[in-house]
């Protein structure tokens, strides 16, 4: 049996810097960053007083009555599901061939400490009923499934900040088996509360620069201190491809594999060799059926931590080759911040957008370039990308060494 091919037929986001896919894609190719300083009391308790949060509040797009029933992360998925059904023409699916995998790699922590400070305050009556739907990590997953009545499958796939690419993985899978024709996947976090960001800034994982919150996000640049804490979401429709020709679906791309490998190295810091990283791009060109040549955009993790960026440069020429040098690299949590189990589903909805627009996305605040750093990157202002059949990659990786390469092509 040949093998079915997965296309990609909508797309949705809500992220720092845009409530929906055109207005945060306008922002990422203007190169204008989605950091700012924090508005609550409690950043004062941190060394760390900015984030990336939402361009638009969930409030100011969906119902107040249905948001109080959602985790902050919930109300993420349905904003961005709901514009990706709708760019993909709210296709006439028989539901048990519709299905749902939306990833967080944290859940309802918000809530989950918002109901815990109710319980220390008003006591066990103080809890809402709705508290467990809201923290479970599948809840995004879940309410998207709800709303769409889907019935081949609902899935959550956890990888810490590979899970939203990992999700992506997974419905590619789905569809290639023949268990369903459409998938809406993707991945989404909301995690900008004072414990979280303790526990990061312990790690010594998040920039300090509170005297320059906007330049903060620098990945690949000498000077980096660390990731910026960034929320949101992306979800991708994809579809089997002779299901999206029969209705007249409108098509962005190809998803035409995934790669996946694990480090076995250490909970948090990458592979210094990135051998991880390495064998899942091989895996993903080999999934494809691409070859080196054939890739001339990528996506990088680049979170803009010290080691982390390094290692996955690294990795990357090793991986390429001398075909390296042809690949424009894009760091675009420089403009977004870390989305953590987003990451991988809004840059999976870059990498479409790029392919479709001929364009590979800047990479801002790299004022002194990591002589480490071998790659091409992308800097300061969008790079053209050339006519005819191109291929792309997105690079996800997350803590337990976790890796997750997507491949995407032109038609």
């Amino acid at each position: 049996m040949s093998q079915r091919r997965v296309v990609v037929t909508g797309l949705g986001a809500t992220t720092p810097l845009g409530g929906d896919v055109a207005s945060t894609w306008a922002a990422l190719i203007a190169g204008k960053s989605g950091v700012r300083l924090l508005t609550e009391d409690w950043r004062e308790l941190l060394p760390v007083h900015f984030a990336a949060r939402v361009a638009i509040e969930p409030a100011d797009q969906m119902e107040r009555v249905e948001m109080r029933r959602l985790d902050r992360s919930e109300q993420f998925a349905l904003v961005a599901s709901r514009e990706a059904w709708k760019d993909a023409g709210a296709p006439d699916v028989d539901k048990e061939r519709l299905g749902v995998v939306i990833a967080s790699g944290i859940g309802g922590v918000i809530t989950l400490l918002d109901q815990f400070d109710n319980l220390k305050e008003k006591g066990a009556r103080g809890v809402s009923p709705h508290t467990v739907p809201m923290l479970m990590p599948n809840g995004p997953a879940a309410n998207v499934g709800l709303e769409l009545q889907a019935r081949a499958g609902v899935h959550t796939p956890v990888s810490a900040c590979a899970s939203g690419a990992e999700a992506i993985g997974y419905a590619l899978e789905m569809i290639r088996t023949n268990r369903a024709d459409i998938i809406v996947s993707g991945g989404v976090e909301a995690a900008i509360h004072q414990l979280p960001m303790a526990g990061f800034a312990a790690m010594k994982a998040l920039s300090t620069r509170n005297d320059a919150p906007e330049r903060a996000s620098r990945p690949y640049d000498a000077d980096r201190d660390g990731f910026v804490l960034g929320e949101g979401g992306g979800v991708l429709v994809l579809e089997e491809y002779e299901h999206a020709k029969a209705r007249g679906a409108k098509i962005y791309c190809e998803l035409v594999g995934q790669g996946l490998s694990s480090d076995g190295y250490h909970i948090a810091a990458p592979d210094p060799d990135g051998s991880g990283v390495q064998r899942a791009i091989k895996f993903a060109l080999a999934n494809a059926n691409l070859s080196t040549k054939d890739i001339v955009h990528l996506n990088a993790h680049a979170t803009s931590t010290p080691a982390g960026d390094v290692a996955e440069a690294n990795a990357l020429r090793l991986a390429l080759g001398k075909d390296a040098d042809h690949v424009a690299v894009s760091a675009t949590k420089s403009m977004t911040g870390h989305l953590l189990g987003g990451a991988g589903a809004i840059e999976s909805v870059f990498i479409v957008k790029a392919l479709q627009e001929r364009l590979a996305p800047p990479t801002i605040n790299i004022e002194n370039l990591d002589p480490a750093v071998t790659i091409d990157v992308v800097r300061d202002t969008a790079r053209s990308l050339p006519s005819g059949q191109i291929a792309a990659l997105n690079d996800s990786f997350g803590f337990g060494g976790h890796n997750v390469v997507l491949a995407f092509a032109t038609l």
